[in-house]
């Protein structure tokens, strides 16, 4: 198989999703994709286990996209080979009263992964900047001070919120946080075939609500928030991908690439050397151990 070109989906210039395809296959089967993708999921999970090892990074996965994106089944997929206790999952759903009573990146903050571990934000704190932005009126919700009525949620509340998350994810960036951020970007036609399986498949029926006919009439709205987001955020230390998401079996394994080649650029983490006098000694301590009975 073709290698793929993973700095292809990082956004480095102003991108309108418009113009960028949502289908990718590299000509190859789905057999073909899911070897691939089991290679390197691998390899990742070797990564994660080296990680823990050395203790001083941690790793943050953000991925966004619309309704029947594929996020689910991309975490399974891509995840699979992990040390259950080396990766955590958090799906981030309307915020609870507890956390209402906070700023809107605190609940973010305390999901962020524990140095050598992964985390994996399924949507994340761009929900602030994106279904906020569609419907301001949540923003009321957050009892913030000045903000009355939609009316005082003008451009400079929106710019000062992009400023935040910048802020927040350099932050955590220059104490450890190794961010990646994927877009998993989806045809309108194909989310409507998905969402058209949850209605046939009784199996899928449960993943159906109405709300998403709703939340789908917004599909333009959606769109334009999603390119200002990523214009206006990705950043050398935490930068955007914009990953074709109409074949579900090639969006899991260009994830798995970006992350992999990057991560394999942190020559930094290894696993740590024994202390000399532990290492002088492993022969005197091996020799104890074969002399025990059973």
């Amino acid at each position: 198989m073709k290698e793929i070109n993973t700095e292809d989906y990082r956004v480095t210039d102003t991108v309108k999703l418009s113009e960028i395809d949502t289908h990718q296959d590299f000509n190859e089967s789905d057999k073909k994709l899911k070897k691939e993708l089991k290679s390197i999921r691998k390899d990742l999970g070797d990564f994660q286990d080296t990680l823990y090892a050395h203790g001083k990074y941690g790793v943050l996965v953000c991925l966004q996209g619309m309704d029947t994106a594929g996020k689910d089944s991309l975490i399974r997929e891509v995840f699979k080979d992990f040390n259950v206790r080396g990766v955590v999952v958090h799906s981030f759903k309307v915020p609870s009263t507890k956390e209402k009573k906070h700023d809107y990146l605190w609940r973010h903050y305390i999901a962020l992964p524990e140095r050598g571990k992964f985390s994996v934000f399924n949507r994340t704190h761009y929900e602030n900047v994106l279904v906020t932005k569609v419907h301001p009126e949540y923003i009321l919700g957050e009892n913030i001070p000045k903000i009355d009525s939609v009316e005082d949620i003008d451009d400079g509340f929106w710019e000062k919120r992009y400023n935040q998350i910048n802020d927040f994810e350099k932050h955590i960036s220059e104490n450890g946080t190794i961010i990646f951020k994927f877009f998993l970007h989806l045809s309108k036609e194909e989310q409507r075939q998905r969402l058209l399986r949850r209605i046939e498949l009784k199996q899928k029926n449960w993943k159906f609500s109405p709300g998403d006919l709703e939340e789908r009439k917004l599909w333009g709205k959606y769109q334009a928030c999603y390119e200002e987001v990523l214009n206006k955020t990705s950043k050398a230390h935490a930068p955007w991908f914009v990953v074709p998401a109409d074949n579900k079996n090639a969006a899991r394994l260009i994830v798995a690439s970006i992350m992999m080649e990057a991560l394999k650029k942190y020559k930094d983490i290894e696993e740590p050397e024994l202390d000399d006098e532990i290492k002088a000694n492993l022969e005197t301590f091996k020799q104890e151990l074969e002399k025990e009975t059973t």
